[in-house]
């Protein structure tokens, strides 16, 4: 009995001491969890003098699936939708230089056109030739660039409440963002972590704490470079919206929207729909501005039924395993 009750309570004991003494260490170990329940692993590849980290994840013999974060944002946003992906697609999700491990270097260019260029020397260094494409926020913004700019690059095109257009709404971010003394995605401290999941999310998760300093280091540590960032794509996104360029992207695309993004306005979706020919929409009404994380099931599986409904005639032939 007595080593019984060793056994039931030694994991609980050491992550009380993980808690209360190396709660960096404990934050390492969640995050490294998640990514194994996705079937993810860290790796890296050296572009153009830079060397990018990114997560990857399912079979190599599968197709591309490319993800990119948003702002403030890291690779690890994707990590807890993989694991309803990683099993029929190559779910890869880089760093982009100016957030998470990647380069933090003031001097790069942080224009939409920059970071467009800079993911398409990424996916020529792993070799990838035309994958399904996507992203969230910003990086849907670089993914919709993309779309344009590289049309016969990409299988498809996936946009997750993203930026670089504009609604028929101004959201609560634009209006804010239109006073000029005030960045709401950037923290001021600690204690304003808590106001900025607020904003982002419907029904926000609560960080311990206890695990706040670690959870929010790099934030913290890299505020003046964010807020210099967040400003460049503000002014772009005012001055030159995509919205005249849509009937440019020419491979299926697929819209997913959190109904109470306060960030980017739900009424962008009607634009997109309208602007890009081979498009289908789907809104959450139970989620805000990052709905991979907010619902990553559901997330993963509208995206999941899009993309085999454009699979290659081999691919419909031989059909992946139902995820459960």
């Amino acid at each position: 009995m007595k080593y019984l009750l060793i056994l039931i309570f030694a994991p609980l004991i050491a992550l009380a001491l993980l808690y209360f003494l190396f709660p960096g260490r404990l934050v390492a170990l969640m995050r490294s969890l998640v990514r194994r329940r996705g079937r993810l692993v860290r790796k890296s590849i050296a572009v153009d003098g830079r060397v990018w980290p990114y997560l990857e994840g399912g079979d190599p013999s599968k197709p591309a699936l490319v993800m990119v974060h948003g702002f403030g944002a890291d690779k690890d946003h994707w990590s807890f939708y993989a694991r309803w992906m990683t099993r029929d697609y190559r779910l890869i999700a880089p760093d982009l230089p100016g957030f998470g491990e990647n380069d933090r270097d003031p001097a790069l260019p942080f224009d939409i056109a920059s970071q467009t260029a800079r993911l398409k020397a990424f996916l020529d260094a792993l070799g990838i030739e035309r994958p399904h494409l996507g992203g969230n926020s910003m990086g849907g913004w670089i993914a919709l660039r993309f779309a344009i700019d590289h049309p016969d690059r990409l299988a498809t095109l996936t946009l997750l409440n993203n930026a670089g257009v504009l609604g028929e709404k101004e959201s609560e971010l634009q209006r804010l963002a239109a006073a000029r003394d005030y960045n709401p995605l950037v923290l001021a401290n600690i204690e304003d972590a808590d106001r900025l999941v607020e904003f982002v999310a419907h029904k926000p998760m609560r960080v311990p704490a206890r695990l706040k300093p670690a959870v929010y280091a790099d934030a913290l540590r890299y505020r003046d470079l964010l807020d210099r960032i967040f400003w460049v794509i503000a002014d772009e996104m005012e001055a030159k919206p995509l919205n005249d360029e849509l009937a440019k992207v020419r491979v299926p695309t697929l819209i997913v929207w959190g109904r109470h993004d306060r960030l980017i306005d739900v009424s962008c979706v009607a634009v997109l729909e309208a602007g890009i020919a081979d498009s289908r929409a789907h809104v959450f009404d139970h989620v805000a501005h990052v709905p991979m994380i907010e619902d990553p099931k559901a997330t993963a599986e509208v995206q999941r039924a899009f993309l085999a409904a454009h699979e290659s005639p081999a691919a419909r032939a031989n059909p992946p395993p139902t995820v459960r």
